[in-house]
Parts: C-alpha cells; structure tokens; sequence
C-alpha cells in the first residue's frame, strides 16, 4: 500500500524539513504530495524532499492548469523528474476564481477545457513527442522536452464530480479528491467508469491526532467552514446528498456570518472529514478509506495539543500514524 504525507508539515520551516523527511521512508510512508493555492508553490519542496528523502514518489495535488503555460510546466516537471529518486506524479485541476482569476490576474474560463487539453500535452510532452497545434484552450507552435524524463512521470487529475472524474479515467493515470467521507469514496470511485481499475485514486486526508474531541471539532469547523461554502465543493457535497445537512451552513455564509456557518456544521460530518482520535483510531479510520476503495492515502496533518508543533512534535505525529508493518 502506498502511504503519503503532504508537504509542508505544520509549524515548520522548508529549511527544517530535512531530519523529519529523512525519517518517513523507514516508517513506512511512500509518497510526498502537496498543493498549490496562495502559500507555497507545489514544486519546491518536492524538490527538497528529492534531496532529503530520495526515493519516494513525489507528487502535486494538485497545481492549476492555468497558473503555468503547458511548456513550463512539463519543464518544472521533467526538472524535478531529473532530480528525483523515485517516481513523479503531475497533478493538475481546474482550482478556481479565488486563486486563479483574483490573486493571479488570469482567466479561469473553461476550466473543464484547459485542464483536459493540459493533460493530453503533458502526456505527449513526456513521452518526447514534439507537440504542436491547436488545442480548445491554448495553442503550441512546437514544443518538445530536449531531454523526456525516465522514468515518466504520471499524469492525475484533480477531480470531485462525475465530470472531472471522467475526464481523469480517460486523458490521465488517475485522479486526486479530497475533504470527502469514507462512504462517498464508492460513489467517487465509480463515477470514475469502466476504466476505474486501471487508475489510481488518490485522497488527501486530514488527520489531527489528539484525543480532545472539543479541540478536533474547533479546528474542523473552522476550516471546514470556508470549504464547504467555496463553489466546488459545495456542489460537490450536494452531489454526494448532503445538501440538507449543509443547507444552514450555506445559508449564514451567504448572509456574510461566518461563524454562524461554521457552527452550522455538524458533529457527526466533521468527524466524516477530518481525522482525529488517538493514533490507533486515526489509522483504523484511514484503513476505512483504503478498504473502501482509495490507492494512495496521503495526510495532511493538524496541530495536535498532544505533540504541537515544530519538527520533534511532527515526527512524534508522524511516528505514530506511521502504517503497521
């Protein structure tokens, strides 16, 4: 089984990943992800993990389609492909105005479109085919890698709804979701269609290893607040039938009261989407999600009361939600 950790770790600087990263493959762990929204980008500190940790797979999930020109980002791409050890995941997807058109100054129409035509160049682009022509969303006047990275690294989609999903079970090698239950993960999983068996599905958990129940809630609310009103996974929510339960949280964070939304959100779907319990109870609920049908777990992990922050507080989180061996 693979078994990742998202990047970077919580309360600690890229400077000081180095000891913690060092540790993980003796753990157990596999596999380094991370996103890309407005704090980190999502290549640096695989590149670093490259260095410090060299062998385990690497992944983005995801970058935005529109953030980078295709030719860049098969360039950043195959760089980091040449530096690693291991094995290179490219996850891309379609993010959305808050990233793209607001703190970017770039169009985010058509995602649907861009993000299918950037899976198809990067996956000529990586086989070392000069891609030239006319897409729906871009068009390339020739382009191909000088050196084609090998191993080749894959190509994921970032996907939520049947459409995206789809899409990943037919231009890539598997899709990447995420702030889902463990019962939604058959209704991703399918939606995936026929070719499902082929691709990998991978899902960003997020775990807070502490016992204080009151505190996991808190924090849960408070970051799930913001989620589930944002576009995508409202609508996402609603498609998996939530749309009664989030109705209320909807409704305050419309009339602009935040906190009221968040406390709007019940016990029992914070419990569904955040991790949290002692360490036996957080790796008996991500072997739910496993058994239910998700690949590659990776964790992004929370600040716990009972480890904190810093790189000896993480690597006490990590150790202990590291997969029985």
């Amino acid at each position: 089984m693979r078994y990742g950790v998202n990047l970077p770790l919580p309360g600690i600087l890229l400077s000081d990943h180095a000891p913690v990263l060092r540790e993980l493959p003796g753990l157990g762990y596999t596999d380094l992800w991370t996103g890309e929204a407005a704090g980190h980008d999502g290549f640096t500190p695989l590149a670093l993990a490259a260095a410090w940790a060299p062998g385990m797979r690497l992944g983005t999930a995801v970058v935005p389609a529109f953030t980078r020109g295709p030719a860049l980002l098969a360039m950043t791409a195959a760089t980091l492909a040449e530096a690693a050890r291991g094995d290179v995941v490219v996850g891309i997807g379609s993010s959305g105005p808050p990233f793209v058109d607001r703190i970017n100054g770039i169009s985010s129409a058509e995602p649907y479109r861009r993000v299918r035509d950037t899976a198809r160049f990067l996956r000529a682009a990586f086989d070392g085919r000069t891609v030239r022509g006319r897409f729906d969303s871009f068009t390339i006047d020739g382009f191909r890698l000088p050196r084609p990275p090998a191993p080749r690294p894959k190509v994921m989609i970032g996907a939520l709804r049947p459409g995206m999903l789809r899409l990943a079970a037919r231009e890539s090698d598997g899709a990447i979701t995420n702030f889902l239950a463990v019962r939604d993960v058959p209704v991703v999983a399918a939606a995936l269609g026929p070719e499902r068996p082929d691709r990998e599905l991978v899902a960003r958990l997020y775990v807070c290893p502490t016992r204080d129940r009151t505190y996991a809630r808190r924090l849960g609310r408070r970051m799930l607040a913001g989620i589930l009103n944002a576009r995508t996974y409202a609508a996402f929510h609603a498609w998996l039938g939530r749309a009664d339960v989030l109705d209320a949280s909807w409704r305050a964070w419309a009339e602009g009261d935040p906190e009221r939304a968040a406390a709007a959100v019940p016990d029992e779907l914070v419990d569904d989407l955040l991790i949290h319990g002692d360490p036996e109870e957080c790796r008996a609920h991500i072997a739910r999600f496993v058994a239910a049908g998700i690949d590659t777990p990776f964790l992004h992990l929370l600040p716990a009361p009972e480890t904190g922050t810093g790189p000896q507080g993480v690597l006490t989180a990590l150790r202990a939600l590291a997969p029985a061996r």
